[in-house]
């Protein structure tokens, strides 16, 4: 066992006894010979074990406990005397020792109350771990978003985290639909199973098929090995189908039968495959309306409309907008293993002012540029005649409008850091004729 005990015994040939016996045993022994000398050894290095005499000359086993017990809680403390009475043992618990052992006393009971304190701050930091985790996993549902509207997205989500059924997250770009998800894969019982995201909007809809529901070799021209779809790829996990609004009609008819059988056919086979997937959808689109036109098929739309969540835009839940900014600011940091930079007071009155057109991703990726550059006014730099209700006009005097196209073009391909299917949506453009005007205005 690798446990790390400071002993700490005044008398020098009974310290010596102690760590020859335990270090028979395979812990790594540290030793001092008094309070003053056991707390410079703690401040270099804190063991996990502290053992220690009662009686240590000018101080006491107590005084160390006390100093141990407020400047390393999480060290273990087992306190030993031969000149004790009933009431130091209380007064020692009390403080917060984790075992007494009386002199004389035996060897199997010295090693026994070290292996029971070693076990016990083995659970101690297990239980750390699994509320870090918790923490962790808890701030992707709930803890950044503290406004009405987001606690009843909270509340939906925890309740059908534990649950197979069906979501589909609806929502404006930068929302945090896919978190959402995430957050739902991590809630449920697949947790320890795959989780795959898919953008529908941006696989060619010649490979569609072969990219969702996979393909045998040879079964189209260029498929020279097996290829294994995204959905049986989640088999037993959670499949998130991004943009399912953009999916082509025919894959549409397919994913019907799979929600509604369970069964994939790969394309270029005849046999079934049964899977264990669930499913979870995103768009940025009004499906009904998209059902209406005849863009997407009313069946699949109730199918995968069993849970509908709505992530609100982050105009809608402005007193979150200050949580948002504290929890970028320590994400970013600690990513890039910077120091929390500082906003000033007008700084952060344009953040909470703004209107954030791009929600929450448009400030994450402020505050994540914010800490790599520290520039505030680049931080603060109003995106001008984009941004949504400023009431900009047409100059009188009239635009050339290829420029204007080209540089509305480039500020969207730099907002969503050169993704195109993002950028597309954002201004609200067909894919095909977005990368038509990137290639026109030679920004590919």
């Amino acid at each position: 066992m690798s446990l790390t005990i400071l002993i700490v015994e005044d008398e020098a040939g009974q310290r010596q006894l102690i760590a020859g016996m335990l270090r028979a045993e395979g812990y790594q022994i540290r030793e001092a010979d008094s309070v003053e000398s056991a707390i410079v050894a703690i401040k270099e290095a804190p063991p996990e074990l502290v053992f220690s005499d009662w009686k240590l000359g000018s101080l006491s086993g107590m005084d160390l406990l006390l100093y141990v017990k407020r400047e390393y809680p999480e060290v273990g403390f087992i306190m030993a005397t031969a000149y004790g009475t009933i009431t130091h043992a209380v007064d020692a618990i009390q403080a917060g020792a984790d075992d007494y052992l009386s002199k004389p006393y035996q060897r199997q009971a010295l090693l026994l109350a070290i292996s029971k304190v070693a076990r016990s701050q083995a659970l101690k930091k297990e239980n750390k771990a699994l509320s870090s985790a918790l923490s962790e996993q808890q701030s992707l549902v709930g803890l950044v978003g503290k406004a009405p509207c987001m606690q009843k997205v909270f509340d939906r989500l925890n309740r059908i985290s534990g649950t197979d059924a069906t979501v589909l997250i609806g929502g404006e770009s930068g929302t945090g639909k896919e978190l959402a998800a995430r957050a739902l894969h991590q809630l449920s019982r697949r947790a320890s199973k795959a989780f795959i995201a898919i953008n529908c909007g941006a696989i060619p809809e010649n490979l569609a098929e072969a990219e969702l529901f996979g393909a045998e070799k040879g079964a189209f021209t260029g498929a020279t090995s097996l290829k294994v779809g995204k959905l049986e790829a989640a088999d037993g996990g959670t499949v998130f189908l991004d943009e399912i609004g953009e999916l082509p009609l025919l894959q549409q008819t397919k994913l019907l039968r799979f929600l509604q059988e369970g069964v994939v056919t790969r394309l270029g086979a005849q046999k079934e495959l049964k899977l264990d997937v669930r499913v979870i959808a995103a768009t940025h689109r009004d499906l009904r309306l998209e059902v209406a036109e005849g863009r997407f098929r009313e069946d699949l739309f109730y199918r995968l409309n069993v849970v509908p969540v709505i992530m609100p835009p982050l105009r809608e839940r402005r007193e979150d907008i200050g949580r948002l900014i504290e929890h970028f600011l320590k994400l970013h940091a600690r990513q890039y293993g910077f120091d929390v930079p500082k906003i000033s007071q007008e700084g952060m009155r344009f953040l909470l002012d703004y209107r954030w057109p791009g929600n929450v991703r448009e400030l994450s990726n402020r505050i994540e540029r914010f800490v790599l550059l520290g520039d505030e006014q680049e931080l603060t730099q109003d995106s001008g005649a984009l941004q949504q209700d400023t009431g900009w006009q047409l100059p009188a005097e009239g635009i050339e409008w290829e420029a204007f196209e080209a540089r509305c073009l480039a500020e969207a391909m730099a907002r969503f850091d050169g993704n195109r299917t993002k950028a597309a949506k954002w201004l609200g453009m067909n894919y095909k004729a977005f990368l038509y005007r990137l290639d026109k205005h030679h920004l590919v």
